[in-house]
C-alpha cells in the first residue's frame, strides 16, 4: 500500500520572543540583530522538529524570519516607501457590523505595507541566504531532505505593495519577476522546493480588484501567470509548488471568485504542485470541478483538508472522507494532503493556538493514513 504524502501551506506560529523582534524590525525600531539571528535559527530548528514529530512529509521553515508572506520583500529590495491604502474584502463591506467587530477585536494585522515608489533593486541577499542556511541546517540535523520554502509571487507583491513608480502594472510585474527569479533559483539550487504564494489569483479578486468584473480580473490573472512563468524559466517545475486561497480570515466569503473560473488560468503556471483551499465552507464543494476540468497528468493537487481559521481539531475520519472524495475525480498518485492556508501568515497574528496547530497537523497525518488504506 502506497500512502499519500502530507504537507501544509508554510507559515507556523512564531514564539513571542521572535514575534516581538520581527515587529521591531518591521517598524524600523532598534533591535539586537545578533539576538534576532539566534532566535530565528532556534525557532526554525524547533518548528522543523515539531513537524517531523507529528509526521508531516514535506516540512517548511515556518516562515520564521518573515513579518508576513508578502511584505518581507520590502526588506530585500530597494524601492519601497510610504504606506499603501488598505482595502477591506468586499464580503466584509457587506457586513459592516462584523467588519467593525473584527477591527475592534485586534484580529486585523498591523504591519508596514509600503508602495513601490522608485526603481527596484536588490538591497539584501544575506537574509535569503540566511533563511536557506538555517533551514538546511535544521533539515540536516534531523537527517531529512523533504523541505519547502515559501516565496512571494510577483503578483502578490504587486497587490500588497502597489505600484506608484512604473508607468503601468505590467512594467512593475516585469521588474518584480526579474528580481524575484533570483530568490526562486537560490531556493531550489539548495535542494529545497519552492512554494509560490499566489492569493493574488483568488483573494485579490474581492479585495484589491473588487471594482473589476470577473472578465477583467481574469485578464489580469492571465498577465500575472505570464510574468510568474517568466520568473521560473530557469527553475525545474518539479521543484515548484503554488498556493491559491481566498483569504485566511473568518468571514462570509460571499464575493469569492469560483475555482471553476480561475482554475484553467492557474493550470497554465509552470508548477507541479497546486495547493488549493478546499475546507473553507464556500469552497469545499469545488472538488466536483475536477470531473470536467481534468488535472494534467504531470501535476499534483494538494487540497486543503484542514481549516486554518478555527481551533476545531478535525477528526481524522473527516480528513479521510475529504481526501477520499477527491480521489473519485483525481488519481491517488496525483494527490497530496495539505492545509487550507498558513497558520500564522502574519507574525503575532492568527486565531490558532500553537499547540492546537500541531494537533490539527497530526489529525491531517492520521486521516491521510486512513484514506490511503481505502483509495
Amino acid at each position: 500500500m502506497t500512502s499519500i504524502l502530507t504537507t501544509h501551506v508554510g507559515s507556523l506560529p512564531r514564539s513571542k520572543e521572535l514575534a516581538e523582534l520581527l515587529f521591531k524590525k518591521d517598524k524600523g525600531d532598534s533591535f539586537d540583530n545578533n539576538l534576532f539571528q539566534d532566535v530565528v535559527q532556534k525557532n526554525v530548528e524547533q518548528v522543523v522538529n515539531k513537524q517531523l514529530d507529528v509526521g508531516i512529509d514535506f516540512v517548511s521553515d515556518g516562515e520564521m524570519s518573515k513579518i508576513s508572506y508578502a511584505t518581507y520583500v520590502k526588506d530585500r529590495l530597494h524601492g519601497f516607501s510610504g504606506e499603501s491604502e488598505r482595502k477591506a474584502p468586499a464580503d466584509l463591506d457587506d457586513y459592516p457590523n462584523y467588519k467593525e467587530k473584527i477591527a475592534k477585536s485586534g484580529d486585523t494585522p498591523t504591519y508596514t505595507r509600503p508602495c513601490c515608489t522608485s526603481n527596484l533593486e536588490v538591497k539584501d541577499d544575506n537574509s535569503l541566504n540566511k533563511d536557506i542556511e538555517n533551514f538546511s541546517k535544521a533539515l540536516q540535523k534531523s537527517n531529512y531532505d523533504r523541505g519547502f520554502m515559501n516565496a512571494a509571487s510577483p503578483g502578490v507583491i504587486s497587490v500588497f505593495m502597489p505600484n506608484k513608480f512604473y508607468k503601468n502594472d505590467d512594467e512593475y510585474l516585469e521588474k518584480l519577476s526579474f528580481l524575484m527569479s533570483k530568490e526562486y533559483k537560490a531556493i531550489t539550487k539548495a535542494n529545497i522546493q519552492l512554494q509560490l504564494d499566489c492569493p493574488d489569483l483568488a483573494l485579490a479578486r474581492h479585495m484589491s480588484y473588487k471594482s473589476l468584473s470577473d472578465e477583467d480580473f481574469l485578464k489580469r490573472a492571465e498577465k500575472q501567470i505570464e510574468y510568474l512563468n517568466n520568473s521560473l524559466v530557469d527553475v525545474p517545475n518539479d521543484m515548484i509548488r503554488m498556493h491559491i486561497c481566498w483569504g485566511n480570515y473568518e468571514g462570509p466569503h460571499t464575493h469569492d471568485i469560483s475555482l471553476e473560473k480561475i482554475l484553467p488560468i492557474i493550470l497554465k503556471a509552470k508548477v507541479k504542485y497546486f495547493l488549493i483551499e478546499s475546507s473553507n465552507p464556500r469552497h469545499s464543494h469545488e472538488w466536483k470541478i475536477f470531473k470536467d476540468i481534468k488535472l494534467p497528468k504531470d501535476k499534483i493537487l494538494v487540497p486543503g483538508l484542514i481549516d486554518s481559521t478555527s481551533n476545531f481539531i478535525e477528526h481524522p475520519e473527516v480528513v479521510a472522507d475529504r481526501l477520499i472524495q477527491f480521489s473519485t475525480v483525481i488519481p491517488k498518485e496525483q494527490l497530496m494532503a495539505g492545509t487550507d492556508c498558513g497558520f500564522s501568515t502574519f507574525a503575532g497574528f492568527g486565531k490558532i493556538d500553537e499547540n492546537i496547530c500541531y494537533e490539527k497537523l497530526r489529525a491531517l497525518v492520521e486521516g491521510t493514513k486512513l484514506a490511503s488504506k481505502v483509495i
